[in-house]
């Protein structure tokens, strides 16, 4: 019954979302409401299903749908691939997506393109669901698109606002960068192994790794570690890992909705999960895992750093996003996938809260954004209040919530590694505790406590729409490692599923309870640190707020150097994309108009009407001229062949 059950999990959102787009203007927003939240309950209830079944039975379905394509001894499938990974993700997926379709509800009410952003969303999910029941690379890249067109479509979704527009194309832009990346890495694999099937491939990993890729006579590189680099390649373009981040803070242009959707459990963790399911390849080339490390640990820290200069509710939670993912993409380079995914599954609860929460806040202020023109808020917006702030305490790692054990066992694992870059990250990550304390509660301060605005004086909380879902995901941000860090991260949950070292290898102590884990974590720096800068924000934005307002401090270098995001963003319209429009312009000119126009195509017409133009003068009419050609043509051709009759003589 798996597998029934996986393909209707599978298609019950792609069949709201049909019905949405094509009926939901004609039909109204109830049909839009039904048939969409209704397929997505449906994939959401069978995933728990498939999940609990798979727990209980240990079993993995690897079974191959259809065959797509056959091109003389290879077969390309689409098929589907159900472990405790897949049943995982499934069920995150479809539960942060099930609160975000009923949040919509009171989000989008009186928008109206309604009964699209709905249709949108389910495709969205639909995507995302390809994606991870994906069992080979054929599938992982359909799916892989999908998920970007539709992020596309929905971070442009106020296609009138010009902002959203570039948004939506700098996202696809920067995305195909990372996209062009993974394809060349399947590539490689599909080149030696002749299959695309991950079961085929991960059973011949060690020929990848003992094929040498020739650059040149001189210069070779392993096929593996080249493959695996491409790879993650796609994982940085997807996952925002710098510096193919920049996309990420631009598509808060998207509704609020979508914030959530796209950055806490779906299209952003898609480059983790591929890491996760990439391990036993992986795990085969520790150069690639250094490569990893470093890149994650860089972006954890110095996009969190980001996160304390920003303004915009939205766009302070969506650089804190950065920084996490930057966090698991550091536990997969030390071979802790299993960290990585736990954190995965934490950060998908707590920061679908938080923006849903921050929505809530500006549904409540009439749209407003800015954080400087928020204040005394606490009391006007109780429930959005308090479920704020559990979702801020689980981002920090306070002791207790669900992000404080994923946190603390992934940097009790970076700093328990010995590979190449490891100390460097262990420092970063710690550095990015303290940050991740201080633009947290900065925001929860500004918003929440401090004076209140003048113009907020008729502030009220939001309807149960939006209410109910913050209500909900509060409860997992909470709760829900404790049951579950044992068999996910210490256990062999995932034994099925990735390759990694056991838990002692990775952490140099053995779990004995939840509880025995919170203790322990009182030995390490993690929790002083985060406390530290919560203590350092309330003193900064609460209790003594004129500290920060030294009017040199604006103008200071680093400053500007945060404002403007490292620059990253000039660098790259600047200096590449001019530099490429110059090329560009170059190639045009010198190739298409001097080179094909001018000399190949209008050059031959004009060399041809040239040469013509000297021909006719020839043909002048007269007689006389015609029978002197002709006797001279006469005279010609008689004295060569006089000339060849002697010589043959």
């Amino acid at each position: 019954m798996i597998l029934e059950y996986s393909l209707v999990a599978l298609l019950s959102p792609l069949i709201g979302g049909v019905l949405a787009a094509f009926l939901g203007k004609l039909l109204g927003k109830i049909f839009v409401n039904v048939v969409t939240i209704l397929g997505v309950t449906i994939s959401f209830a069978l995933s728990i299903i498939i999940a609990l079944d798979i727990l209980e039975s240990s079993a993995v379905l690897n079974q191959n749908i259809y065959t797509w394509l056959d091109i003389g001894n290879m077969s390309f499938h689409i098929g589907i691939l159900i472990d405790n990974l897949t049943a995982s993700m499934m069920v995150v997926v479809t539960f942060v997506s099930l609160m975000v379709h009923v949040y919509t509800i009171g989000y989008m009410q009186d928008d109206p393109g309604y009964h699209r952003f709905f249709s949108y969303i389910s495709l969205f999910t639909f995507s995302m669901l390809s994606l991870v029941m994906s069992n080979n690379f054929l599938q992982l890249f359909f799916g892989w698109e999908a998920v970007g067109v539709m992020s596309y479509l929905l971070i442009g979704f106020w296609f009138t606002k010009e902002s959203a527009i570039k948004a939506n194309l700098k996202a696809f832009i920067v995305n195909r960068v990372g996209d062009l990346s993974l394809i060349l890495g399947i590539g490689i694999i599909f080149s030696i192994i002749g299959s695309l099937d991950y079961y085929a491939v991960f059973s011949q990993s060690q020929n990848i790794a003992q094929t040498e890729l020739y650059l040149s006579d001189a210069w070779s590189v392993s096929a593996l570690t080249a493959a695996c680099i491409l790879l993650f390649g796609g994982a940085m373009g997807k996952s925002a890992q710098m510096p193919l981040h920049v996309w990420l803070p631009d598509s808060m242009e998207g509704p609020t909705p979508i914030s959530a959707l796209i950055h806490a459990a779906t299209m952003v963790t898609a480059g983790v999960f591929l890491l996760a399911r990439m391990s036993p390849l992986f795990e085969l080339s520790t150069t690639a895992l250094s490569f990893v490390l470093i890149i994650g640990a860089s972006t954890a820290l110095f996009t969190g750093i980001l996160g304390l200069v920003q303004n915009d509710i939205k766009r302070v939670i969506a650089y804190s996003t950065l920084s996490q993912l930057g966090y698991m993409v550091a536990a997969a380079g030390v071979s802790a996938y299993s960290v990585s995914l736990f954190h995965l599954m934490t950060h998908a609860f707590f920061k679908a809260l938080l923006f849903l929460a921050a929505g809530s806040v500006i549904v409540a202020l009439h749209h407003e954004q800015d954080i400087r023109k928020m204040g005394g808020l606490r009391s006007k917006l109780p429930i959005t209040y308090l479920t704020f702030l559990i979702g801020s305490l689980a981002l920090i790692g306070f002791p207790g919530f669900s992000g404080f054990f994923s946190k603390d066992a992934l940097i009790e694992a970076i700093g328990h590694a010995d590979i190449l870059g490891s100390g460097y990250a262990y420092a970063s990550v710690l550095i990015g505790v303290f940050i991740t304390a201080l633009y947290t509660f900065r925001l929860f301060f500004k918003v929440f406590h401090g004076a209140q605005d003048d113009h907020h004086h008729a502030v009220k909380e939001s309807p149960l729409s939006i209410t109910l879902p913050l209500i909900l995901l509060a409860i997992p941000s909470a709760i829900v490692a404790w049951p579950t860090v044992g068999p996910m991260v210490f256990g062999s949950y995932f034994a099925n599923s990735i390759s990694q070292p056991d838990a002692y290898q990775i952490f140099g102590y053995e779990f004995t309870t939840a509880f025995g884990f919170l203790v322990h974590a009182f030995s390490s720096p993690v929790i002083y640190i985060a406390v530290f800068g919560v203590l350092t924000a309330y003193v900064l934005y609460i209790y003594k707020p004129s500290i920060l307002e030294n009017k040199y401090l604006e103008s200071s270098f680093i400053y500007r150097l945060l404002d403007n995001k490292y620059y990253f963003d000039d660098i790259y319209e600047n200096v590449l994309a001019k530099k490429a429009r110059n090329i560009g312009h170059l190639l045009w000119t010198i190739g298409d108009v001097k080179t094909i126009d001018n000399w190949i195509v209008n050059g031959t017409a004009y060399r041809i009407g040239n040469i013509a133009n000297r021909i006719k003068v020839i043909q002048s009419g007269y007689i006389y001229h015609y029978a002197l050609m002709m006797i001279l043509g006469l005279a010609i051709f008689l004295g060569w062949t006089i000339l060849n009759v002697g010589v043959s003589s």
